[in-house]
């Protein structure tokens, strides 16, 4: 086969090098080894794919699903150890970690790094970033962000023939032991629903089913759903992690629509009959293309939530960071708001960029929504976005007051109450919030809650998900004055110079592939920062995959905000209609601006060999 041809005046391709040795994986401590310590030195014979994820992050979240083909297939030769480098305090939190590591079903060894210390040691920049070591302890392959799992797959091959030839492969288990198996009536439940029938309706999404439970939260009515990850309807139907549940006041064959989250799916449960049907998504996760179109033909992305408004069904598309919209009537899908863009920006919904949004509710004419990355309370009404509570990425904490000062850490629910006012699941504070529009003032209602996702209203009380203590509580309200807790990411801070900087982004298309200009530039590149003063010239929307940028001398340090994209085909003029797909990665490095810096800072996009 060919190899990929590269366009150079976009893209930067690394040269070969010298081999690295891995560095020792160094942290606070192992999950899934049964107790035991990893080295690299130990596995030595066996190929090693490093993970570096963090719980919140939503493309993490996607890479653990990727992975689990590719782990099946080589699991004797293959061991993948997730590397966890958290964002936010709550993640640093070693039961958080532990609940987490079984919510989302990480069968491989985990090492706890919360002071990043395995994260500077492979000058790691980006969440998720996977970096491959052969048999005898060197780099081989390190790509950043999502949807690398052919290219890894090929490599991997290529190992085993290399190894086997060389006698330095060594088939059999690996170091992952699961642990004990725990039995709770929900697992991780996502959100929760009053029916009709005066009864409570619960994702419980570990389980991969619904659960209809008695207005006292506890009493088990039905299960819905065969506790199997899959995507069967019918009267015994199977989901994969659903989350979002919203009723639908039309008589369309059914009454209730549930965010089926891993399967990237809508799904239409009938309350009267049990049955399941699947009325929007392909299956696929969108990565580029259509949004608008027959519901059955456009891919959704980790839709997390969904409510009823404007006589349609808004979703949550946290994968791609936008709401998507479905009209039941017509079974067609539009996109309502957003870019894909990962940010804070309000103004036209168009234009309006979002965070991982996680949680919709509506009081009727807003749809409020808390945006989870960005630990933000937002609305939208009349083509018009607004935020209400939250700073940015990478600002975050426990602070109530006046909603300009106010912090949450990592919301994933909202619930717009009759009174006006505005409950938010304050998740990664363990606390429910209160906001009040009228005085816009943000307060602490209760806390101690094991991470709750959902709230809703039952008989004039407060009923929470709290999700990870695996059950529904009804709240005694209590209002806790918060005077203030303010967090940042601990990510260290990369040193740049103060006066011009080099921002290249290195991409090499995966083998058989190259970029594709047929339809116009293959490569996109967003430069902004905050602050915003940061970055005297350069900032913005370009072509190509390099950058010179004019750093302001006067700002001592900030966050570079960085979206690159590439579009890349099979290299074979045979094939009629090559397959194509797009690279696309979000950063935001934290810099230190200082006169003795680098000139240059390169970040990694697809795939780079060592060797």
């Amino acid at each position: 086969m060919p190899r990929p041809k590269v366009l150079d005046r976009d893209v930067t391709t690394p040269k070969r090098r010298a081999r690295v040795r891995a560095p020792e994986l160094v942290g606070r401590a192992w999950l899934n080894t049964g107790g035991e310590q990893i080295t690299l030195k130990g596995l030595r014979g066996k190929i090693v794919l490093l993970d570096f994820w963090t719980f919140c992050c939503i493309n993490c979240l996607h890479v653990l699903d990727e992975l689990r083909p590719l782990e099946a297939e080589h699991e004797d030769v293959l061991v993948t150890i997730g590397v966890h480098s958290p964002k936010f305090v709550h993640e640093a939190d070693p039961e958080a970690l532990k609940a987490a590591v079984e919510r989302y079903e990480v069968h491989h060894p985990v090492l706890d790094d919360p002071e990043l210390t395995t994260w500077q040691n492979y000058a790691v920049k980006a969440w998720p970033t996977l970096v491959l070591i052969d048999p005898e302890g060197y780099i081989v392959h390190v790509a950043a962000g999502e949807g690398h799992v052919e290219a890894l797959d090929t490599i991997i091959k290529e190992l085993i023939e290399e190894h086997e030839e060389k006698g330095t492969l060594h088939k059999g288990q690996g170091p992952y032991v699961p642990p004990p198996p725990r039995d709770t009536t929900l697992r991780f439940p996502a959100k929760a629903i009053l029916t009709p029938s005066n009864t409570l309706l619960v994702s419980d999404s570990a389980h991969h089913s619904l659960v209809e439970l008695e207005l006292d939260g506890e009493t088990v009515r039905r299960r819905i759903g065969t506790g199997e990850r899959g995507d069967q309807d019918g009267l015994k139907p199977t989901f994969s992690e659903p989350a979002g549940l919203t009723l639908v006041p039309e008589t369309l064959g059914y009454h209730v629509v549930v965010a089926d989250t891993v399967n990237h799916l809508l799904r239409g449960l009938n309350l009267d009959t049990g049955e399941v049907t699947t009325i929007a998504g392909t299956g696929e996760q969108w990565r580029d293309g259509e949004t608008d179109g027959p519901a059955d033909k456009i891919a959704l992305t980790s839709p997390w939530d969904v409510a009823w408004w404007n006589n349609g069904i808004a979703i949550a598309m946290a994968g791609n960071h936008t709401l998507g919209f479905f009209d039941p009537r017509t079974n067609q899908i539009t996109r309502l708001a957003g870019t894909t863009v990962e940010g804070i920006n309000d103004g036209p919904a168009d234009q309006a960029s979002f965070a991982q949004t996680s949680g919709l509710s509506t009081d009727g004419t807003r749809l409020w929504m808390v945006d989870s990355e960005t630990s933000a309370l937002r609305w939208l009404e009349n083509d018009e976005v607004r935020t209400v509570v939250g700073k940015g990425l990478f600002a975050f904490g426990h602070k109530d007051g006046d909603a300009e000062e106010a912090l949450f850490q990592h919301p994933l629910g909202v619930t717009a109450l009759p009174d006006g006012t505005v409950v938010v699941a304050d998740t990664y504070n363990n606390a429910i919030r209160q906001y009040d529009p009228k005085t816009n003032e943000v307060t602490t209602i209760a806390t101690d809650i094991a991470e709750p996702s959902d709230v809703v209203l039952v008989d004039g009380h407060l009923t929470v998900v709290a999700s990870a203590a695996h059950r529904l509580e009804r709240l005694a309200k209590n209002i806790v004055k918060i005077d203030g807790t303010e967090h940042a990411v601990k990510r260290p801070a990369t040193e740049i110079n103060n006066e011009e900087l080099e921002l290249t982004v290195v991409f090499t298309p995966p083998a058989g592939t190259k970029l594709d200009d047929r339809y116009g530039p293959s490569t996109r590149l967003e430069i902004t920062s905050s602050p915003e003063n940061l970055i005297i010239e350069g900032a913005g929307v370009s072509t190509g995959l390099s950058r010179r940028l004019k750093i302001n001398r006067n700002i001592t340090g900030g966050v570079l905000h960085v979206v690159a994209q590439a579009a890349s085909c099979s290299d074979d003029p045979a094939i009629e209609h090559p397959v194509c797909r797009l690279t696309r990665q979000d950063w935001g490095v934290p810099v230190r601006v200082t006169d003795t810096g680098p000139n240059r800072l390169p970040l990694l996009m697809g795939g780079m060999d060592e060797g």
